[in-house]
C-alpha cells in the first residue's frame, strides 16, 4: 500500500446529485477551509470575521522590526476569513524605503489585496489598521466593514466597526485618514509620516491608539496578503 505523504488529508465527497469521489489536500488547506466553513456558520454574530484561538499567528514572508509573535497572534485572530492561512508580505517600511506617503502610495499601485498598517511612536506604543482595501489617494472614503483599528496599549485591544458611519478610509497627498465623522479621524498620517494623531470616532468607537492623541512616528510598515 503506497502511503501518503506527510501533512495529507483525505476528503470524501458524495451527494444525491453528484458521483462519490475522493479528494487529498494538504492539512493548511483543510484548516484554511475549515476556518471558512466556520466564518459562514457563524455569520449571524459577526460576518465580516472569522475569530481564532490566537494560537496560530500571522504567517510574514519578510523580517518585521515592529511584529513580535505576540502581536502576530493576537491580530490573528481578529483577522477576516479570507486572509486565514496567506503569508502576509512587506510593501513598505520607513526603515527600507523612507519616510513618504507620496511612496507608500506607489508601492500599493495595482494591488488587490487587503493590508496591515503598524506603527510604533516614539513611545515605543504599537498600534495601527487593517484595512479591507490597499491605502490610495481617493475623493471619497473606501473600505468596507472588515477594516479596523487595534492598539497594543499595552494591552491588545481592537475596535470594529461600529455600524455608524462608513469612513473607514480616505487619501489625499498630504494625509492618510482611517475613521472619523466626530471632529478627528481615529488614525492620521501626515504626508512625511513623521507625525500622527488618534482620537475617538463614531467609525470605530475607539480610545485613542497612542498614549496621547499627537504622536510622533519612529517606525511604520505595511504589509499585505498574498492569496
Amino acid at each position: 500500500m503506497k502511503l501518503l505523504p506527510e501533512n495529507t488529508r483525505v476528503l470524501y465527497f458524495a451527494s444525491d446529485c453528484l458521483e462519490p469521489y475522493v479528494q487529498i489536500i494538504t492539512v493548511q488547506e483543510a484548516k484554511r477551509r475549515l476556518s471558512l466553513s466556520s466564518s459562514e456558520d457563524s455569520e449571524a454574530d459577526d460576518p465580516e470575521y472569522q475569530e481564532e484561538d490566537g494560537d496560530v499567528p500571522l504567517m510574514l514572508g519578510d523580517d518585521s522590526q515592529l511584529l513580535n509573535d505576540h502581536h502576530m497572534k493576537r491580530l490573528a485572530a481578529h483577522m477576516p476569513a479570507r486572509t486565514q492561512g496567506y503569508p502576509w508580505q512587506l510593501v513598505y517600511s520607513t526603515a527600507i524605503h523612507g519616510s513618504s506617503l507620496k511612496t507608500l502610495y506607489r508601492n500599493m499601485a495595482g494591488l488587490d489585496s487587503p493590508v496591515l498598517l503598524v506603527i510604533k511612536d516614539m513611545h515605543n506604543k504599537v498600534f495601527g489598521a487593517f484595512s479591507s482595501d490597499p491605502f490610495k489617494v481617493s475623493k471619497y472614503s473606501y473600505g468596507t466593514g472588515e477594516t479596523f483599528l487595534f492598539s497594543f496599549n499595552p494591552e491588545f485591544q481592537a475596535y470594529r466597526w461600529s455600524g455608524e458611519n462608513s469612513y473607514f478610509v480616505s487619501g489625499t497627498v498630504e494625509s492618510l485618514h482611517i475613521g472619523g465623522g466626530g471632529g478627528g479621524f481615529g488614525l492620521w498620517l501626515d504626508a512625511d509620516l513623521y507625525r500622527g494623531a488618534s482620537f475617538s470616532c463614531p467609525t470605530f468607537h475607539n480610545a485613542s491608539l497612542s498614549s496621547q492623541e499627537d504622536f510622533i512616528v519612529q517606525d511604520l510598515e505595511v504589509w499585505t496578503v498574498q492569496n
